[in-house]
């Protein structure tokens, strides 16, 4: 089931609130053009898809960084559950458009 075009409520949640405050909003942004700067391509991976994961696991990585200490509790079960729920990669895949993958390429083909 979908909710508002994300694949869960949870994942909706946390695109929302990250994306609607504007100090969080540039964050990301900052975020994931610097995984696309810092992406290299694998023997298995191409550098696009090395770029989203790591994109992917910054953005929960900063998301479970900013979740407050709750201690052992009922709420801390909860937020626990609904941080797992979040599709991560789904929203780093939304938000990889805002990527500029030719400003790095044009900085190198200046400095030859």
């Amino acid at each position: 089931m979908t909710y508002n075009g994300w694949t869960n409520y949870e994942t909706w949640a946390v695109a929302l609130w990250i994306d609607n405050e504007q100090g969080s909003h540039n964050q990301r942004r900052e975020m994931a053009q610097e995984t696309w700067d810092n992406a290299e391509a694998t023997r298995y991976s191409t550098r696009e898809e090395v770029a989203l994961r790591d994109f992917a696991d910054t953005l929960k990585d900063w998301v479970e960084e900013m979740a407050p200490d709750l201690g052992a509790s009922l709420f801390s079960d909860l937020l626990s559950a609904a941080l797992q729920e979040v599709d991560w990669r789904e929203i780093a895949e939304n938000w990889s458009e805002d990527i500029d993958k030719e400003a790095e390429e044009e900085e190198e083909d200046s400095e030859v």
